[in-house]
């Protein structure tokens, strides 16, 4: 519609076409009130039965909730009205009808089971508050990007069909690919490693990763969206640093941009751009620290993950993001570096929200001889992975980077409680459509 005002927009003496969905109908006997959405609000749309054609009035109260409709009319300044204005109709035009009977309610006076929602994703963002988490998730994204751009970095696009997973193991997709068989890619590690031994040096990626883990907890996807840096000539320090700088970046650019949408999510007075710098453990001193919360049944010892009741005990103990850096060099996969005077340790970090992992990054193998050793201790097959180490016989610089989960990045900052909730139509063992 080029003639088409949106809602936020009407001002009283404006002849006007507003365009959107049925948000309610209220009859109050001889005046009632058709309430129209758009994207940008609602409007009171104001029937005077007396002094209106018949046909218009039917029409305009007897569409059903979340029908589309176009309404053509003067606006007029109405203390009372929800926005302060109010448009007196010239015509209604049905665009769409709803059914009467709806999954579930968009006005959210009925609450919806989570499951309930995910199946009927379009009704349900609907709701201001929803349709905010993917705002606020848009906004993430773009300021994402924007602070990669000023770290100096490239965007680049990987491939998601491959000849063999990041990590080999069983967490891989297979699929038929003219046939023979290929795997959905568990991340794009490889190929952004083999981007900066090229002209391009430092490179970013935000992009899908599969995972093929049996899981099924409120934190865990099998397609997820992966924010991932690397940079040729940073170590460890370095990658942090370039790491911290983007969490925060995504942090101010909802904070400066997103105010409508905290205050849909009833966070505007609570939302806080973390404090700077994040503190930085080693697994050591992790595991010590949450040893000494007493929240464990049994202590942790030096090799030894950090379970979901370990990071949650250390998390209320630092009470902000935090790095774990140092962690043992048989637990990180085989193209983390291990520290040049200690093998047992590798270069490798996570960094931590207080409710759940966030990065896993570090220091690569640059080293062709290196490489080939870690994939031995692994054992995973180098010849499987040519196309990969190859590239590291033509001289490849040092390099370190990092993947952040997307969702976990949103779900955290959010505060929400199942990251499906930062998805638009999830992927898990139970969820394959819509």
């Amino acid at each position: 519609m080029d003639d088409r005002t949106y809602t936020a927009d009407a001002e009283p003496g404006d002849a006007v076409t507003v365009a959107g969905w049925v948000h309610e109908v209220r009859d109050l006997g001889g005046i009632a009130f058709l309430i129209l959405r758009d994207a940008t609000g609602k409007i009171q749309v104001k029937f005077e039965k007396e002094e209106m054609d018949d046909d218009l009035v039917e029409t305009g109260l007897d569409v059903h909730r979340e029908s589309v409709v176009a309404v053509t009319g003067t606006v007029e300044e109405e203390e009372r009205a929800p926005t302060g204005v109010e448009i007196v109709p010239e015509s209604i035009e049905v665009v769409a009808e709803a059914d009467p009977e709806l999954p579930l309610d968009p006005s959210g006076k009925v609450e919806a089971e989570l499951a309930t929602r995910l199946d009927n994703r379009t009704l349900d963002l609907r709701k201001p508050e929803v349709k905010a988490v993917f705002e606020i998730r848009a906004e993430v994204l773009r300021a994402v990007r924007e602070e990669f751009r000023r770290l100096g970095g490239t965007e680049i696009n990987t491939p998601k069909i491959v000849a063999t997973g990041t990590e080999g193991g069983t967490e891989l997709f297979p699929i038929t690919y003219f046939g023979r068989e290929a795997f959905m890619n568990q991340s794009p590690q490889l190929f952004k490693q083999l981007m900066v031994g090229s002209g391009l040096e430092r490179v970013f990626e935000i992009g899908p990763i599969f995972r093929a883990e049996e899981h099924n907890t409120p934190r865990h996807l099998n397609e997820a969206t992966s924010i991932d840096f690397e940079s040729a000539f940073f170590d460890a320090t370095d990658a942090m640093d370039a790491c911290e700088a983007v969490v925060r970046a995504a942090y101010e650019g909802v904070a400066a941009n997103c105010g409508t949408q905290l205050e849909a999510l009833d966070l505007a007075g609570s939302f806080e751009v973390p404090a700077e710098p994040f503190p930085r453990f080693t697994y050591e001193e992790a595991i010590d620290r949450v040893n000494a919360t007493g929240a464990l049944d049994e202590q942790l010892v030096w090799g030894d993950d950090l379970s979901t009741e370990a990071e949650r005990a250390l998390g209320e103990a630092v009470g902000s993001h935090y790095f774990v850096t140092h962690w043992p060099s048989e637990v990180k996969p085989f193209y983390i570096k291990d520290v040049d005077d200690d093998p047992d340790l590798s270069t490798g970090f996570d960094l931590m929200h207080p409710r759940l992992e966030l990065v896993s990054g570090g220091q690569r193998e640059h080293r062709h001889d290196r490489l080939i050793e870690g994939f031995e201790q692994q054992g995973l097959d180098p010849a499987a992975f040519e196309y990969y180490t190859k590239m590291f016989r033509y001289g490849m610089p040092p390099h370190s980077g990092w993947g952040l989960g997307a969702e976990r990045l949103v779900m955290t900052m959010l505060g929400l409680e199942n990251i499906r909730e930062a998805v638009l139509f999830p992927r898990d063992r139970q969820r394959l459509s819509p």
